[in-house]
């Protein structure tokens, strides 16, 4: 027998903790999920926010950060993502207007973020959020392989902005 059924959770958003990242390995590869505890150690000295959606039992489901510094006068969302098992479900929109509660907490008025070109499920969320292009830029990453040798990804960036409220 099949059949569906409606699951609502209570999600809490929240700073991530160095608690957090052995149960974050969704999110990336083995070296994104290292890097982890450094975005943890700055967001404690108040350098950026990254932020963490989690079930009841804590556990975080979406991970995003906010950096200050790239662009005077904005916080840049990154490194926003959320668990495959559970993307669609509203739990992104959730994390992006929690990271804009943080950056107008700073008295700051605009967020901007880079979304992939090739990725426009993320794109298509982000406009409906408000946010709209304004430009191209090339970035680029390292990734772990699963044999653990590093190679560089590089990709071209949508260019996104949006003025928020006081």
């Amino acid at each position: 027998m099949s059949g569906t059924a409606e699951v609502r959770l209570a999600l809490t958003v929240r700073d991530l903790t160095l608690a957090d990242v052995p149960f974050c390995d969704w999110a990336g590869s083995p070296k994104h999920v290292r890097e982890l505890a450094g975005k943890v150690r700055r967001a404690e000295a108040g350098e950026i926010d990254y932020l963490a959606v989690c079930t009841p039992t804590g556990h975080p489901v979406a991970l995003g950060g906010v950096d200050y510094a790239p662009a005077p006068g904005a916080g840049t969302l990154w490194q926003l993502g959320v668990h495959p098992a559970l993307r669609s479900c509203g739990i992104g929109t959730l994390l992006v207007r929690a990271a804009e509660r943080r950056i107008t907490a700073r008295g700051l008025t605009r967020a901007e973020l880079g979304v992939e070109e090739d990725n426009p499920r993320a794109r298509a969320l982000y406009e409906r959020l408000g946010y709209r292009a304004y430009g191209r830029a090339p970035d680029g990453w390292d990734v772990e392989g699963e044999d653990g040798t590093l190679r560089r990804y590089e990709t071209v960036c949508v260019l996104m902005r949006k003025e928020l409220a006081p």
